[in-house]
């Protein structure tokens, strides 16, 4: 265990992932519910989605005790309010209070936004086969599926097995500021080494995606349920979360799930000193953060609080310090890149067949090629000649 603050207490094994394996199934209170998400591959491939939740029993909110009941009940809320407001030729522009009054309680329980986010996507929708053995690929699979099927499976595995990688390089990045502000050059080197490790080693599983992920089958099958009600064309004002008084009958407007939601790269540029523009860009890497969960918020904002090591590196000119810097640099930089890649492949280039599922906007809402390409070039001017 490293404590990067007193109020912030990571594990260097799991990084952000939960330090125990999430919760699989709620308590028996809960059975018709998690019935219906464990049912949700065939009910998508009716026409009874919308009506079979809306005919679900009260949520007993109250008969939820401890933070991992909390989680599992925002994945499978989440799951099932993407599939109604998803499901069916149109989008739906109301969540019925059944699904939204709870939806939202359980939200505001866990600091963030009642929207499917990077969180209950990934960090807490996994299970090992063998407990025995490693947070990866080989070992894992979903505990929540819309559709179903490998690619699914795949593309958020991935992104499991690059937050366990990225453990021993975020367990560090305090100590690599603390060797900043004491000038110790040596313990610096050291510190970043273990940082360009565990990049070359996030970037390694990236590749890895194209193995069991299909860009036609993710663009067509995966994708279209992800999608949020911000900068949506075919939801312009969002959606209606019935009975939730705190929104006063207005239609909110919240982001999909997208990997900018996953803490470790912006931990990882506050640490190394990589900066973004004062644009729209950098207010939607901003925004991006009222949907992380707030104990890794409050992490990478200690990150930036201390500053960064970039300026002590210039300053020190030795050039084994550099060089480790610059491989850091370079891996932050070769991840964004690859990502444009796939982001190029998986859905730029793939045709547009739905109006619910638009290829030049993001699940996030954004123009996401033009922003993967800023962050990748303005990743790559930080690197000291």
């Amino acid at each position: 265990m490293f404590t990067s603050t007193p109020a912030i207490e990571l594990s260097a094994e799991r990084g952000f992932l939960p330090l125990n394996d999430p919760l699989r199934q709620l308590p028996k209170a809960f059975e018709d519910w998690e019935h219906t998400a464990l049912t949700l591959p065939k009910l998508l491939a009716s026409d009874h989605v919308r009506r079979t939740i809306e005919e679900l029993p009260p949520f007993p909110i109250e008969a939820i005790s401890n933070d991992p009941e909390r989680e599992r009940a925002m994945v499978l809320l989440s799951y099932l309010g993407h599939a109604y407001v998803w499901a069916g030729a149109k989008p739906a522009e109301v969540l019925p209070a059944r699904l939204a009054v709870p939806w939202h309680n359980v939200a505001q329980s866990l600091g963030r936004p009642p929207v499917l986010s990077y969180s209950s996507y990934s960090l807490h929708n996994f299970v090992r086969f063998d407990a025995n053995r490693e947070v990866e690929c080989g070992n894992l699979a979903l505990i929540q599926n819309f559709f179903g099927g490998i690619d699914e499976e795949w593309f958020i595995l991935i992104h499991v097995e690059i937050e366990r990688r990225a453990a021993p390089g975020i367990a560090v990045l305090h100590a690599c500021l603390d060797a900043a502000e004491s000038r110790d050059a040596d313990r610096l080197e050291a510190h970043l080494a273990t940082v360009q490790a565990a990049i070359a080693s996030m970037y390694a599983s990236l590749k890895r995606m194209p193995e069991w992920c299909d860009p036609y089958i993710y663009y067509h099958r995966v994708r279209p349920y992800i999608h949020g009600w911000k900068n949506h064309p075919d939801l312009p004002q969002g959606l209606l979360y019935e009975g939730v008084r705190v929104y006063g009958g207005q239609p909110q407007q919240f982001r999909g799930e997208t990997g900018a939601q996953s803490a470790i790269i912006p931990s990882l540029d506050a640490m190394l000193g990589i900066g973004h523009k004062e644009d729209t860009l950098r207010t939607y890497l901003m925004e991006m953060r009222t949907y992380i969960p707030p104990d890794q918020r409050r992490f990478i904002e200690s990150l930036e609080e201390r500053g960064s090591v970039r300026s002590f590196v210039e300053r020190c000119k030795k050039s084994a310090l550099t060089e480790v810097y610059n491989a850091c640099v370079e891996g932050v930089e070769q991840f964004r890149s690859l990502h444009l890649e796939y982001a190029a492949a998986y859905i730029f280039r793939q045709a547009q067949t739905d109006v619910k599922n638009p290829h030049a906007v993001g699940t996030g809402g954004t123009p996401f090629m033009e922003y993967l390409k800023k962050h990748r070039d303005e990743t790559a001017e930080h690197q000291l000649k």
